[in-house]
């Protein structure tokens, strides 16, 4: 069988969960070219990321150019900010997450996973907008979605997605979730994709790790979300 060569696909490993799920094999045998960057030794970066794993992170996303970066749990969703902050024209940031992580942190002025959207609005010049789908108070449904957006018109975008944004049908993470199903969510990235705007990168994060509680089923499921996004992506050349 000749297995088509599709683009580059990141995989930022931090838990050592997508070893559990299987997910870089499956993207391998699907012929995606995966560039996989193994963290799990690094200290100081669950929740919080402190200055000195901040500094090597950086490093090592420096050289990054891959489009679309897997970064493994909702604990480690700050690294979006890593990757975003990079920009230097004008873009718009498209959330899509069960939490608004704009939180000032607990601890200080330190990069955390709840405060990331916070500190890159403060740090990156270039973010013009947040268009936030999941938390209370903002966007919920499709046809929100593709309105704020056409009325937004951004021409550039970023997009994040936490899958705690979704059903546990869907997804299974260790934060509390949101209600939408996958294919409401494949429908706001349609949105972005066909509207003629420059994704200028996607990451994707809300895995959940064996040691956070995580079991087969949740692999599983976690997996075959995962594959379907992926799938998704790559129906636009978007890798």
């Amino acid at each position: 069988m000749v297995v088509e060569v599709k683009g580059k696909v990141l995989i930022a490993d931090l838990s050592g969960v997508y070893g559990e799920e299987g997910f870089p094999e499956a993207l391998q045998a699907a012929g995606y070219d995966v560039v996989r960057l193994d963290f799990r030794t690094l200290e100081g970066t669950e929740c919080y990321c402190d200055p000195e794993a901040e500094t090597y992170l950086r490093k090592c996303f420096a050289s990054c150019r891959e489009r679309v970066r897997w970064i493994d749990g909702g604990d480690y969703h700050y690294l979006s900010k890593l990757f975003a902050e990079r920009e230097k024209e004008p873009f718009t940031l498209v959330l899509l997450d069960h939490h608004p992580d704009d939180q000032a942190p607990a601890l200080g002025e330190i990069l955390s996973c709840g405060g990331w959207v916070r500190d890159l609005r403060r740090d990156c010049p270039a973010l013009e907008g947040v268009i936030a789908v999941g938390p209370e108070g903002a966007i919920q449904t499709v046809e929100e979605f593709r309105s704020v957006f056409r009325e937004t018109a951004p021409e550039r975008v970023y997009v994040s997605l936490d899958k705690d944004v979704m059903d546990l049908a869907d997804a299974r993470t260790n934060w509390s979730q949101g209600e939408l199903r996958l294919p409401q969510v494949l429908e706001m990235l349609r949105t972005v994709f066909e509207s003629g705007a420059e994704v200028i990168g996607m990451d994707i994060c809300g895995e959940l790790s064996g040691a956070k509680g995580g079991h087969a089923e949740d692999f599983g499921v976690n997996l075959k979300t995962n594959r379907a996004i992926q799938a998704f992506i790559s129906d636009y050349n978007y890798d």
